[in-house]
C-alpha cells in the first residue's frame, strides 16, 4: 500500500477508532460496549474495522491526518500489534506529521498496565487513563475493576512509558463531600499529572444508574451542590497551575492539551471508524453527519457499514456553537454567519453569563456550569 500524498492546502482530518468491548460494563455508561468474553469473532471486528478506514478514504479522498484517538469501551484491551497495524494504515491513507498526537484509552488495572509497553511501541504517545476515582468505596459504587492502589501504580507506570498522560475522574456522586473531592483532586495532581478530565456524574435512564435513580435507591446531588461541586473543581485545578481549558478538561500548559478533543471542538473533519461511531465529514462543501452501524454483527459482515447524512447550514451552525462553547476561547463568530447571535447574546452577556469580542463569543466559568441552558436560550 502505497503511502498518500496530500495535496498542498489539503484539510485537516482526525480519526476516531472505537473498539466496543470492556472487561466490566460500568453502571453509569450509555456508549455502545459489550462485555469482553475472549469472542474468537474480535478479530473479525478488527478486519471490518481496517475496512471500513480504508473504504471511508477511499471516499473522501486526500487529507492531512490531524489526530488519532482510540476510544469505546476499552481499547486498551486490544493487542497491541492490532493498534500498531491500525495505526500503520492510518498513517498511509493519509499523509502526517511526524509528532501526531496518537491516544489510547485505558484502564489501569494489571491486565492493561503489562500491554504500556508495547502500545508505546505500536505508535500511541498519548494515554487516557479512566481512574474515575482515587478513594476505593467509590471505585466499588462506581462498578469499576481496580482499586485505588492499583489505580496510582497504573498512573505512575504510565508516566514512565508515555510522553502524555490524563486523567478523568467522576464526581458529584451520591454521600461524596466537596472537602473528599479537593482531596482526590490533590492527591491526583501530586502524582505529576499534567491533564485531567474531571466529569460530574451523568445519569442515563437507559443505564442501571438510570434504572436505580428511577426507583428512588439513590440520588445524586441537587443542582445547587453539583455546581459547588463544579467551581471548587475549577478553584483547586487552578490552585495547582491546571488551566480550564475547556468545560471538563485542565491542562498544565498548552502543550498538555488533548489536541484531538480541540480539533473536533473547532469544527475539524473527524472520521469515525467502528461500530457505533460518529463522525463528521466535507463533502462537496457540505458538512456530512456520519454514523456506524452499532451492532458488532452487521458491522462486522457490511462492507459499507456506515450511513451518512448531510447537515444543513444552520444544523451545521447550530453544531459548530455547541461544541466551541465548550472551549474557554469560545466559538469565532465566522463559524455562525447566519445565526443572531449578538441579539440573542445580549441579555447573557448583561447577566455574566457570556462575553463577546469581535470575532468571539465565550461563556464564563459562571455560564459554563449552565451551558446547555445558555445553548437553549441562544437556539431558541
Amino acid at each position: 500500500m502505497a503511502r498518500a500524498v496530500a495535496p498542498e492546502g489539503a484539510k485537516p482530518l482526525s480519526l476516531y477508532i472505537h473498539w466496543p468491548y470492556c472487561s466490566r460494563i460500568c453502571p453509569y455508561c450509555d456508549f455502545n460496549v459489550t462485555r469482553d468474553r475472549g469472542q474468537a469473532s474480535q478479530r473479525g471486528l478488527f478486519d471490518a474495522i481496517l475496512r471500513d478506514m480504508q473504504t471511508q478514504a477511499e471516499g473522501l479522498g486526500p487529507r492531512q491526518l490531524a489526530s488519532v484517538f482510540f476510544g469505546g469501551g476499552t481499547p486498551s484491551l486490544l493487542p497491541p500489534d492490532w493498534v500498531s497495524e491500525l495505526i500503520v494504515q492510518a498513517k498511509y491513507l493519509f499523509p502526517h506529521t511526524d509528532d501526531i498526537e496518537i491516544t489510547l484509552e485505558a484502564n489501569p488495572t494489571d491486565a492493561e498496565i503489562s500491554r504500556y509497553e508495547g502500545f508505546r511501541a505500536a505508535g500511541i504517545n498519548r494515554l487516557s487513563l479512566g481512574v474515575q476515582s482515587l478513594d476505593d468505596q467509590a471505585l466499588k459504587f462506581l462498578g469499576r475493576n481496580h482499586s485505588a492502589t492499583e489505580a496510582i501504580r497504573g498512573i505512575e507506570t504510565a508516566q514512565k512509558v508515555f510522553g502524555r498522560v490524563s486523567l478523568d475522574l467522576i464526581y458529584a456522586l451520591p454521600d461524596q463531600t466537596l472537602d473528599g473531592w479537593e482531596s482526590e483532586l490533590r492527591a491526583a495532581a501530586a502524582l505529576g499529572i499534567e491533564h485531567i478530565s474531571p466529569y460530574q456524574l451523568t445519569i442515563e435512564q437507559t443505564t442501571p444508574f438510570g434504572r436505580a435513580v428511577k426507583r428512588k435507591l439513590w440520588s445524586p446531588p441537587e443542582e445547587e451542590l453539583a455546581e459547588s461541586f463544579y467551581f471548587r473543581t475549577l478553584n483547586v485545578l487552578e490552585s495547582l497551575a491546571f488551566e480550564a481549558y475547556e468545560v471538563s478538561n485542565h491542562a498544565r500548559g498548552k502543550a498538555a492539551r488533548s489536541a484531538h478533543n480541540i480539533l473536533i471542538w473547532e469544527g475539524v473533519d473527524y472520521m469515525g471508524i467502528g461500530p457505533g461511531a460518529h463522525g463528521r465529514l466535507t463533502r462537496d462543501g457540505s458538512r456530512h453527519a456520519t454514523i456506524a452501524n452499532r451492532d458488532l454483527k452487521a458491522y462486522t459482515a457490511t462492507d459499507n457499514p456506515i450511513e451518512s447524512e448531510a447537515l444543513s447550514p444552520l444544523e451545521a451552525e447550530e453544531e459548530a456553537l455547541m461544541l466551541g462553547l465548550r472551549l474557554a476561547e469560545g466559538v469565532a463568530l465566522n463559524r455562525l454567519p447566519t445565526l443572531p447571535i449578538r441579539e440573542k447574546a445580549a441579555p447573557l452577556i448583561e447577566q455574566g453569563f457570556m462575553d463577546l469580542t469581535p470575532d468571539r463569543l465565550r461563556a464564563t466559568p459562571k455560564g459554563r456550569v449552565v451551558l446547555d441552558r445558555l445553548l437553549f436560550e441562544l437556539l431558541s
